[in-house]
């Protein structure tokens, strides 16, 4: 999470009024994060405090001493002020703590160009979307919804569902915009990981994010859940090709299916080698332009039910 002095308040309405959506858009970037603020989470008898980094950014990683059964909890976080050692006032936030289900696929998904239309390999239409648009007014890909509902319920039991992680180079700065996308276009819910805070001087450069942070992140998420068969989903505007070669290369045993959007015809090349690289460990990989293709893919492999049983659901 993090701690702000200044951040702008969840936004309610969504016009399509350009100067309405320019201006949110530079509030979501005019923040300022509390430095070394003492922060306090209590889970059960236990107490763990943790401090705020230069951005505002916190942290926590603790280990519950009764295991917790599959589910959300909810959970409270207080951002303590003290001076001199005596608490002036405390500020509570309320979150999730999420315990998937021992389901047989988890997925990983990229955002940007993967199911929301971004235009991420060219900075000016990437800034007039974002500078013009909002929540409500941006769009996903044809048919990535369908398919993204399909996988989040494939081979689930007991009404459960699979869980979803999306990793992306798009800053904190978006989460708000992020969530109210999903939540408006009806995508599985799942756990965010975005890329550090950036100042409104850094605007342009968003979604820039360091690759070899996204890289990692996906390390943590798959060493978290040893047990469990990953579905990479990403595009090849930028390197995603390159993470999950690489991804692959390291866990190929984990990797159940890999798939990529294709939005850019630069470095195709480089983007069919690492397909190439993938594929000759075994992975099915799938590089599509369109859903249809994807959903088709995931029924031939057995992701999700026969092409026949998705094409009557989606009637």
């Amino acid at each position: 999470g993090h701690v702000f002095k200044l951040s702008p308040l969840p936004r309610t309405k969504f016009n399509k009024n350009f100067w309405t959506n320019t201006f949110a858009l530079f509030r979501s970037f005019m923040v300022k994060g509390v430095v070394k603020g003492k922060v306090v989470l209590k889970w059960g008898d236990k107490e763990y405090t943790t401090y705020t980094a230069t951005d505002g950014f916190f942290r926590f990683e603790f280990h519950p001493e009764t295991p917790m059964l599959p589910g959300t909890y909810p959970v409270q976080v207080d951002y303590v002020k003290e001076l001199n050692g005596i608490v002036h006032h405390t500020i509570s936030g309320i979150g999730s703590l999420y315990v998937p289900h021992n389901n047989t696929y988890f997925f990983v998904s990229d955002i940007d160009d993967t199911f929301l239309i971004s235009h991420s390999a060219n900075v000016w239409r990437k800034l007039y979307v974002l500078l013009t648009k909002n929540a409500h007014s941006r769009k996903p890909f044809a048919g990535v919804v369908n398919h993204y509902q399909l996988l989040a319920n494939a081979l689930c039991e007991n009404n459960t569902s699979n869980p979803f992680f999306y990793v992306s180079s798009s800053e904190w700065n978006l989460y708000d915009f992020i969530k109210e996308f999903c939540r408006k276009n009806k995508m599985p819910e799942g756990v965010f990981f975005l890329s550090q805070i950036k100042k409104l001087t850094q605007l342009w450069k968003t979604g820039g994010g360091k690759h070899g942070a996204k890289f990692m992140c996906i390390v943590r998420i798959l060493e978290a859940y040893p047990q469990q068969k990953f579905v990479l989903l990403g595009d090849d505007s930028q390197q995603d090709p390159i993470i999950y070669d690489s991804i692959v290369s390291h866990f190929p045993d984990r990797i159940a299916a890999v798939y990529l959007r294709h939005v850019h015809e630069k470095n195709i090349s480089n983007v069919n080698e690492k397909i190439a690289n993938m594929k000759k460990l075994g992975i099915p990989v799938c590089h599509f332009v369109h859903s249809a293709e994807a959903i088709e893919h995931s029924a031939s492999i057995g992701l999700i039910a026969s092409t026949k049983s998705v094409h009557t659901q989606m009637k």
